[in-house]
């Protein structure tokens, strides 16, 4: 099975893989197309693997990762345009971590998610040159590898939420394939959502406070089913599906008898095949158009095990009246023509209005910025 995926897919599972990929691969800019008006430009040439990323409140950028152990900080400036820059490379606050790759600010201290458990870097934008012993946050997350890369983020409802992917391709097991939440000092601990996958990425819209978030299809099933999911859970309690239901309306071959898609909650979007959709943000700046603000932006990582490559570049979700009502690419130029340059991870907005795109594989973070007339 294995030799049949690289075949099908050699750039992107060789460089999922760790053989030589996009890591030092100089991106050419020119190759990226956006919609007219907009730029792409590299924010920070060096992050190695970086992940997910939380913006602290005087500036400091933290980026987690999944392959290095590391937690990096960047601390930022405003330069005289009023753009938001990196003022220096990466410092590691943090190593020797399980796959580190979530990380989230609130009230002075950051918060890193391991596989297994979650720690606390009090008042950490004060001591990033000597950073203090972590605080045990909760360490009682289950330890599994697979889907084991915890994205984490504070909702409206001052909560922490945590995701715990199925610990398989598709199989059902007690505790898995679900978002967590719970209160800051661990305590309090409840599912939020079942019958998820593995989300690595979520938002919550910025006039409802609604959860939206990514989800991985299964694997295995060919080349154009299922798709990608982009979920809306606007109250506790709901069940997305996995595993007898994929895509609001594909029975799971092997473990359909657990329900009917009648059962689930099904996509607000189908997003497409293996485009291994990450991180997700809402568009919270001014500095773009009107008809992007409170747009849903998501960073496709890239197909591994599909015979045509799709994904790879940060797509748009338009909503309207609440709902989807459009899915296209809005960034692309991370794998075309054959030539991997890097694979997106996370999306976040900068107060000037721009938004960071992070890249685990090439190992930096981009930035795009708005220059046309609205």
């Amino acid at each position: 099975m294995l030799r049949a995926a690289i075949a099908a897919a050699p750039v992107a599972l060789l460089a999922m893989l760790g053989a030589p990929g996009a890591a030092g691969v100089e991106p050419d800019l020119s190759r990226f197309t956006l919609p007219d008006g907009f730029a792409i430009e590299v924010f920070a040439p060096e992050v190695p693997n970086a992940r997910q990323m939380a913006l602290g409140d005087d500036g400091t950028l933290f980026v987690g990762t999944k392959s290095k152990g590391r937690v990096w900080a960047l601390r930022t400036r405003m330069d005289e345009s009023g753009a938001w820059r990196a003022a220096g490379g990466p410092l590691p606050i943090a190593t020797g971590l399980k796959r580190p790759n979530g990380v989230a600010f609130r009230d002075g201290d950051l918060y890193v998610a391991e596989t297994s458990r979650i720690t606390r870097y009090p008042d950490i934008e004060a001591r990033l040159d000597d950073p203090p012993r972590p605080e045990l946050v909760t360490g009682d997350y289950p330890k599994d590898a697979h889907h084991g890369s915890r994205y984490i983020g504070f909702g409206p409802d001052g909560l922490l939420y945590v995701p715990v992917g199925a610990p398989c391709n598709v199989c059902e097991k007690e505790g898995y394939a679900v978002i967590t939440r719970l209160a800051a000092d661990g305590s309090g601990r409840e599912v939020f959502a079942r019958g998820v996958r593995n989300t690595v990425g979520f938002d919550w819209h910025p006039e409802t406070g609604e959860l939206w978030f990514t989800e991985n299809g299964r694997d295995w099933l060919g080349d154009d089913q299922p798709p990608d999911e982009l979920n809306h859970a606007p109250q506790p309690g709901l069940h997305f599906g996995f595993p007898f239901c994929h895509g609001g309306d594909l029975r799971d071959p092997e473990l359909g008898r657990k329900g009917t898609c009648s059962d689930a909650r099904p996509p607000a979007q189908k997003l497409g095949p293996h485009v291994a959709s990450l991180g997700m943000t809402f568009y919270t700046g001014e500095a773009w158009p009107e008809q992007y603000r409170h747009q849903i932006f998501i960073a496709e990582h890239g197909s591994w095990n599909r015979r045509e490559e799709i994904g790879y570049r940060v797509s748009m979700v338009r909503l309207e009246a609440g709902r989807a009502a459009g899915y296209e690419t809005f960034a692309e130029g991370w794998f075309r023509d054959g030539h991997l340059v890097g694979r997106p991870v996370d999306l976040l907005v900068l107060p000037d209005g721009s938004m960071l795109v992070s890249d685990d594989n090439g190992g930096r973070i981009y930035r795009i910025s708005w220059h046309g007339s609205d």
